[in-house]
């Protein structure tokens, strides 16, 4: 089985689409299929991709550490979602922005641009928080949807008011059982199994064990927005308790409050955004197989995380397209063929 996806990524390897890739497709119940491809740089003499290859999640982390324990703090009444931000934040204070909620900070309907490279000259929550609270909206709140980091940077202040994002992080596996590879700034023993990411201009140095993403780096590589590091393995246990969760069974959050998280916002044109979550479209990095209530996310470095919810399955990809270079954007026609292949085998059956 599989076998199509798999003819997909080796073809992928061999085109440079990205040197190293790990793939989980699983169920509620456990992992259907887990293989790994190519090596860990295009050097024919570095070491082979395995199952217990780390990765720079990168943008997963939104929604593999923020969005769940946003969740939590929602259903403890700490939150709500449409708190204005104003409430939580308080360098959130130009008149221009008093009705923005955190309901379009996790919508990235704000106002707020894409990006802003603030590591060249700041460091540290605080700094960060006064140049994002006075960065200029782009656009009327809720009128669009512009995906931006800098929306899930300001709700990574707002959780660490009391304990680090690390430390909650943490104590989320733990409530979910989950011991697979999955951290925030990994050990330097992770190092020879790391995946390298891009050769990094501003640091100058490949980037292997340490965020890729600049300004997670100068928040001291775990920010809201990026800095999780793990294997297929580790993704997919989380994608897993997901699906327990919609099935009825008990989780780190209550099955009403995950619906409402993965339910595509109404209001905002052209959006296809849930809260912290995609959602399915015809041209979605999950191809057009999938069901119309797939949810899913990708990462920068050429990751993504998709559930089905409706077929109760979900794919994990994690590959580390941008090394050598950022430049390389092939896995924009992986992606989709990849999960085609795969639900398209689903469909067939054994």
């Amino acid at each position: 089985m599989f076998s199509a996806a798999r003819t997909v990524l080796r073809q992928a390897i061999d085109d440079r689409a990205f040197p190293a890739a790990s793939i989980e497709v699983g169920d509620v119940t456990q992992p259907r299929w887990r293989e790994s491809f190519g090596r860990l740089t295009f050097d024919p003499s570095a070491s082979p991709t395995t199952e217990r290859t780390i990765f720079d999640l990168a943008s997963l982390t939104k929604v593999m550490a923020t969005t769940p324990l946003l969740m939590q703090q929602v259903e403890r009444g700490s939150i709500g979602l449409d708190d204005p931000v104003i409430h939580h934040i308080a360098e959130w204070r130009n008149p221009d922005r008093a009705r923005v909620t955190l309901r379009d900070l996790l919508t990235h309907s704000s106002g707020l641009p894409a990006y802003r490279e603030l590591f060249r000259s700041h460091r540290g929550h605080i700094a960060f928080e006064q140049a994002i609270c006075g960065t200029p909206l782009e656009y009327t709140p809720r009128s669009a949807s512009i995906y931006s980091d800098l929306g899930f940077i300001l709700l990574g202040f707002l959780l660490e008011a009391e304990t680090s994002l690390p430390s909650r992080f943490d104590a989320l596996l733990a409530q979910m059982g989950i011991v697979e590879d999955l951290q925030f700034n990994p050990p330097v023993a992770w190092r020879p199994r790391t995946a390298p990411t891009g050769i990094d201009s501003w640091r100058g140095r490949v980037t292997t064990g340490e965020v890729n993403d600049e300004n997670a780096w100068a928040l001291g590589g775990a920010a809201a927005h990026a800095g999780l590091f793990g294997n297929a393995a580790g993704v997919g246990a989380y994608a897993r308790h997901l699906l327990q969760i919609l099935d009825g069974r008990t989780g780190v959050v209550r099955r009403e409050t995950l619906e409402t998280f993965i339910a595509k916002r109404e209001g905002v044109p052209g959006s296809s955004r849930a809260l912290g979550w995609d959602t399915m479209l015809a041209t979605s990095s999950c191809g057009s197989r999938m069901s119309p209530r797939a949810f899913g996310h990708t990462g920068f470095t050429g990751t993504s995380l998709w559930i089905d919810p409706d077929r109760g399955i979900y794919v994990v990809l994690l590959t580390n397209r941008v090394h050598p270079t950022r430049a390389n954007d092939a896995i924009k026609r992986v992606r989709p063929a990849v999960h085609d292949a795969v639900m398209k085998d689903i469909d067939r059956g054994p």
